[in-house]
C-alpha cells in the first residue's frame, strides 16, 4: 500500500534531493513538506504546509502520514549562535518526532552527522548526539539514523569555506581506507536514496548508518 511521506528540511541540500526522489517513487503516493515560508513550487503529488515549528498545536495538525523524514540542519554561524543552532538541530527534530510518534507514525528517518556523540567536546557533534539520543527513546517501530560525512552537491548559496572543505575531502578521498572509509565525503543525493531505501524496506528496530553503509544501501560502490 502506498505511503505518505512527510519531510522537514525539504529545501536544504539533501532534503531537496529527497523530495524529488520521493515524488517519483511508487512506494509513496503523497509527499508532504513542512515549511516555515512558502518556498517550493507546486508539483503533482506534493503538499506543502506552512508551520511555526514552535507551535505544537499547528505541528500536530500538519503531521499526518506514515514516514517522517528529517533533513533539517544549520550551522552556528548561519543560525546566529549556539542557542539558535540548537533550536534548529535539536528542538525541531525532537518536537516533530515526538508529535509524529503520538500520532501513529511508524517510521522516523533522521539525518545526523558522522561523529555525533553526547559526550563530544564539540558543540555541533554533541548536539547531534543529544538529538539522536532523544528520538531513540520515543519508541518508533522503525528508527533510522544516518550519519554522513561531508556532503557533496550543488548548494543554492556557495560559501568559500564549504567549497574549500569539499576540495579537501576530495583530495583525501582515496586515502581513507578500512575503518576510515566512513569519513569519506558523500553526495547528498546518495544520502537521500539511502533514506528512501531504508523507509521502503521498513526493517523494525533502531538502525544507524555511516557513510560507507549509506552508499551500500543506496546501491552505490564503496
Amino acid at each position: 500500500m502506498p505511503q505518505t511521506a512527510v519531510v522537514i528540511g525539504a529545501t536544504g541540500l539533501t532534503g531537496s534531493h529527497l523530495v524529488n526522489l520521493l515524488l517519483h517513487h511508487p512506494a509513496f503516493d503523497k509527499v508532504k513538506v513542512l515549511l516555515r515560508t512558502p518556498s517550493l513550487k507546486p508539483r503533482e503529488g506534493l503538499e506543502t504546509a506552512i508551520v511555526d515549528f514552535g507551535d505544537e498545536a499547528a505541528l500536530a495538525e500538519a503531521l499526518h502520514g506514515d514516514a517522517l523524514f528529517c533533513c533539517i540542519g544549520t550551522t552556528r554561524r548561519k543560525a546566529g549562535g549556539k542557542e539558535e543552532f540548537r533550536q534548529v538541530d535539536f528542538d525541531i527534530p525532537v518536537r516533530c518526532a515526538t508529535l509524529a510518534r503520538r500520532q501513529g507514525f511508524r517510521q522516523f528517518l533522521l539525518m545526523s552527522s558522522i561523529g555525533a556523540n553526547v559526550r563530544s567536546r564539540f558543540f555541533y557533534l554533541r548536539t547531534k548526539g543529544e538529538t539522536e539520543q532523544a528520538v531513540t527513546t520515543l519508541g518508533f517501530s522503525c528508527l533510522h539514523i544516518f550519519r554522513p560525512s561531508a556532503l557533496l552537491g550543488k548548494r543554492r548559496k556557495k560559501r568559500l569555506g564549504e567549497l574549500l572543505g569539499q576540495w579537501l575531502v576530495l583530495v583525501f578521498y582515496y586515502l581513507l581506507q578500512g575503518r576510515w572509509k566512513k569519513y569519506r565525503a558523500i553526495k547528498a543525493a546518495t544520502v537521500a536514496k539511502a533514506m528512501i531505501s531504508a523507509a521502503v524496506k521498513g526493517e523494525a528496530g533502531t538502525h544507524i548508518y555511516e557513510s560507507d553503509a549509506i552508499k551500500e544501501m543506496a546501491g552505490e560502490p564503496l
